[in-house]
């Protein structure tokens, strides 16, 4: 059993302990940090969670073998050189970072301590988008010609205030969270991304935004593509790839749908799955058997240097072509 410390106990960190607290043969969360420790003391004693607000001691903890951060985006590069550093395996909340250089540090703390870098892109593995992903891998579909995707929740309207109204944490309207998550979706399915050309409209600022950002995209294939999330509207997600065979569609956690030429769409409502504590449990595997993690640093790249595109490009209202080493 991996004993693993959670760094940031918010929403999200909540909800990864949540996941496989007492579920995982694999990992468990032994220790805790927050800066307001006797907000989460509850949960903190509930799940059996040592807490600290310390994050320098709990990482050189020894009993602490991995770190899971859901910190603030700003404090993402830092944090995880550190814990690489440390000689540990570390899951970061996304973005990783919100410029591609910055990545490539974290990145690079991690390739030369030989720690795994986990990433939690948890959408990749909805039931309805593992099989999406198998659909387009397995040519089925013939040249991928065109992506469209589409994510947005109600959170904006219920987490009101804090670092995810500020803009230097989270640029680009709904960009930095439900966004990020179909640009990954993107480059999953479509690989790399040459150019963006993006907008945002917004009716009212945060706190409980009225916005939207949609952004064109053109892959180094010459697919093209096209991303839109809006702040504030019931949960909805949707992955449509096209080819010149057929096309699948991804709607919501469950819901496939594929479409050859000259035969009619067949639909399927796959079984449901805890995409979080899938995405968990391979982060664990990868630590104890070594294998790698199932999304690969060069795509944690890829996805930055596509959302460092999007943000200037929606600022200044031209196409940007992605950052490249």
């Amino acid at each position: 059993m991996i004993d693993a410390a959670i760094v940031g106990l918010g929403r999200w960190g909540k909800a990864i302990v949540e996941a496989i607290q007492g579920k995982s043969k694999r990992l468990r969360f032994t220790h805790g940090v927050s800066q307001e420790p006797e907000r989460v003391a509850d949960f903190a004693a509930a799940y059996g969670l040592e807490l600290s607000t310390d994050f320098a001691e709990v990482i050189a903890h020894p009993r602490v073998q991995a770190i899971a951060l859901a910190t603030p985006h700003l404090l993402h590069v830092d944090q995880v050189i550190a814990v690489a550093r440390a000689g540990k395996p570390v899951w970061c909340e996304k973005p990783l970072a919100l410029t591609r250089r910055e990545a490539e540090r974290a990145v690079a703390a991690c390739h030369d301590a030989g720690v795994i870098l986990a990433i939690g892109n948890t959408k990749r593995y909805f039931p309805s988008m593992r099989v999406l992903k198998e659909t387009v891998a397995s040519g089925v579909l013939g040249i991928i010609l065109h992506v469209e995707g589409h994510f947005c929740n109600e959170h904006s309207t219920r987490v009101l205030g804090g670092w995810r109204d500020d803009p230097r944490q989270a640029p680009g309207a709904g960009m930095t969270g439900t966004g990020l998550h179909i640009l990954d979706a993107f480059v999953n399915l479509a690989g790399p991304i040459a150019e963006v050309d993006a907008r945002t409209f917004a009716q009212k600022p945060p706190p409980d935004p009225r916005d939207t950002i949609a952004a064109l995209i053109e892959f180094e294939t010459g697919a093209t593509g096209v991303l839109a999330t809006a702040r504030a509207a019931p949960a909805y997600w949707r992955v449509h790839v096209f080819g010149t065979n057929g096309w699948a569609e991804a709607r919501d956690e469950t819901a496939f749908t594929l479409a050859r030429n000259g035969e009619r769409p067949q639909q399927q409502l796959l079984p449901q799955a805890d995409s979080l504590a899938v995405l968990l449990e391979a982060f664990a595997n990868s630590i104890e058997t070594g294998a790698p993690f199932p999304v690969p640093t060069s795509q944690m790249l890829e996805v930055v240097g596509g959302f460092e595109a999007i943000i200037q490009s929606a600022r200044e209202r031209r196409p940007i072509p992605v950052p490249r080493p």
